[in-house]
């Protein structure tokens, strides 16, 4: 994998696909179509295929709460992009799926001051417009720090692996 800059603060990850995705070595980023909570935040996408998405931040000073450890709402925030993620890959590069969040909870089972987190989301189980995912959030040591479980409805349009050419903005 490699990394490269896009933008001010857009970190933009590339990689070979995995086997079975149907996609070779690309430039391209794993998600094109990136929302820009995650640059509010720093997320990174690094692994992304269907029923399972790894994301990531590192964590500074601007995370932290008022008792100098990573706010809960970092962790949770990460719980839900990467249960989103899982359920949202597109067998169809260009096209977009999207969903909304219907249930989120979470579980903490651990403190960070600092340093680079990683959740990753599973798809457990997926109906015709529903998914349900869990995630687990992971320290730089390989931690857990947190855990949850969500429920995901996709939006119109977005209910098939092919997702849908992008609209305009």
């Amino acid at each position: 994998m490699r990394m490269a800059r896009a933008g001010r603060n857009r970190r933009r990850l590339t990689a070979a696909r995995s086997p079975g995705t149907g996609r070779g070595m690309t430039d391209t980023p794993l998600d094109p179509h990136p929302a820009g909570f995650h640059d509010l935040l720093g997320i990174e996408l690094i692994e992304w295929k269907d029923g399972f998405a790894r994301v990531a931040v590192q964590t500074g000073k601007q995370h932290g709460n008022r008792s100098g450890i990573v706010h809960g709402g970092v962790m949770l925030s990460l719980i839900d992009q990467a249960a989103a993620y899982a359920g949202l890959w597109c067998s169809v590069p260009g096209n977009i799926r999207r969903a909304v969040t219907l249930d989120l909870d979470c579980r903490f089972t651990g403190q960070v001051a600092k340093g680079r987190l990683v959740a990753e989301g599973r798809v457990v189980t997926r109906g015709r417009n529903i998914f349900f995912c869990r995630t687990e959030v992971f320290d730089e040591a390989g931690q857990l720090v947190a855990f949850g479980a969500s429920t995901h409805r996709w939006r119109a349009g977005s209910e098939t692996a092919e997702g849908q050419p992008p609209k305009a903005d």
